[in-house]
C-alpha cells in the first residue's frame, strides 16, 4: 500500500500515515491528561463529598449500608448544629482569634518582612533562616513552655491565650512569604521617594506595602486557616472554660444523645459549616491569591 504525501504549511510534506500516528499520539496524550486531571480531582473531592453526603443522612442510615446518595435527605444535622449554643459560641470564638491573629501576622510580619527584605544589615540571612527553622518544629515540642508561660500570664482559659499563642504558628511563614516579596520590589521605587522627601517609614507604608497587596491577601489568608483549623492549642488552653473553646475543639467534643453514640452525622454537618467561611474567602479573594503567587514568576 503506498502512502499519500501531504503538504504543509512550511511547504515540505509528510506522509499520510505518519499525520496520523501524530494526531493519534496527541489525542492520546489530551486523553491522559484530562485522566489524571479527574483522578486528582476525584481524590480531593471525594472526602468532602462524602461529609456533604453523610450530613444529610440519619445517624441510623450513616451506621447502616454505605451508600453514595442519602436514601432519604433530611436538614435535621443541620438543624441540630444551629440549636447548639456551644457550636454557635465556638464559631464566634474561632472568627474573633482567627481574624486577630491573621491582622497581627500581617502587621508584624510585613514589618519584619520589610527590614529582612529591603534593608542592608549583619546576621539578616541568618535571621531569616532562623525564622524558616522555627516552622520545622512540632507544635507539641513548644507546647509544655508555652503552657507555663500561659498560666503565667493569667491568660490560661482564655481567647487571649490562642491570640497569644497562635502567631508562633503564623509569623513564621508570613515573614518569610512576604520577604520574598519585598526583596522582589524594585529599588528605583525606594531611591524616587527619597528624592521626593519621604523618610523610611513613609516608602514603606505608602509605597511598598500597597504594592505587596496581593502577598498581604494570599499570607493573610492562609494566616486565617492556619488559626481557623488549629487543634492542639485551642484544646489545651481551654480545657477548663469551654466557653473559649474554638469550633475544632468543639466538634471533636461533640457528644450523643445517649450514652456512648458517636453522633457522626452532626459532625459532618458541622464540618461542612466551618468550611463555608474559607470558601467564601477564596471566592472574594481570587483574584488577589492568584496574582499573589505569580507575583515575581516574570521578569522584565
Amino acid at each position: 500500500m503506498t502512502e499519500q504525501t501531504a503538504t504543509t504549511l512550511d511547504g515540505s510534506t509528510r506522509t499520510s500515515g505518519r499525520i496520523s500516528r501524530e494526531r493519534a499520539f496527541f489525542i492520546a496524550r489530551r486523553a491522559g491528561f484530562w485522566l489524571l486531571i479527574i483522578l486528582i480531582l476525584f481524590y480531593t473531592l471525594f472526602p468532602f463529598y462524602w461529609a456533604f453526603n453523610s450530613s444529610l443522612k440519619t445517624e441510623n442510615e450513616v451506621f447502616g449500608t454505605a451508600t453514595y446518595f442519602p436514601t432519604n435527605p433530611t436538614t435535621i444535622n443541620y438543624e441540630s448544629i444551629f440549636s447548639n449554643n456551644r457550636f454557635l459560641l465556638s464559631l464566634g470564638n474561632s472568627a474573633v482569634v482567627a481574624s486577630t491573629t491573621t491582622v497581627i501576622a500581617l502587621v508584624v510580619g510585613s514589618f519584619a518582612a520589610y527590614a529582612l527584605g529591603r534593608l542592608q544589615f549583619r546576621g539578616r540571612t541568618l535571621m531569616l533562616y532562623a525564622v524558616l527553622a522555627m516552622t520545622m518544629f512540632p507544635q507539641i515540642s513548644i507546647l509544655s513552655g508555652l503552657f507555663s508561660i500561659v498560666s503565667d500570664v493569667g491568660l490560661f482559659g482564655s481567647q487571649g491565650a490562642l491570640i497569644l499563642t497562635y502567631p508562633i504558628i503564623t509569623l513564621p511563614f508570613t515573614v518569610w512569604t512576604l520577604t520574598s516579596f519585598f526583596r522582589g520590589l524594585p529599588a528605583e521605587l525606594e531611591q524616587a521617594a527619597l528624592v521626593d522627601g519621604a523618610n523610611p517609614f513613609q516608602t514603606f507604608y505608602m509605597i511598598l506595602l500597597p504594592l505587596t497587596a496581593p502577598a498581604l491577601v494570599t499570607t493573610g489568608l492562609l494566616a486565617f486557616i492556619q488559626a481557623w483549623n488549629e487543634f492542639l492549642f485551642a484544646l489545651t488552653f481551654t480545657l477548663i472554660n469551654p466557653d473559649a473553646r474554638t469550633v475544632p475543639v468543639e466538634i471533636a467534643l461533640f457528644s450523643g444523645q445517649v450514652s456512648r453514640q458517636e453522633p457522626i452525622a452532626e459532625i459532618m454537618a458541622a464540618s461542612i459549616v466551618v468550611t463555608i467561611p474559607l470558601i467564601v474567602l477564596v471566592l472574594v479573594f481570587q483574584r488577589r491569591i492568584v496574582a499573589g503567587l505569580t507575583a515575581g514568576a516574570v521578569k522584565g
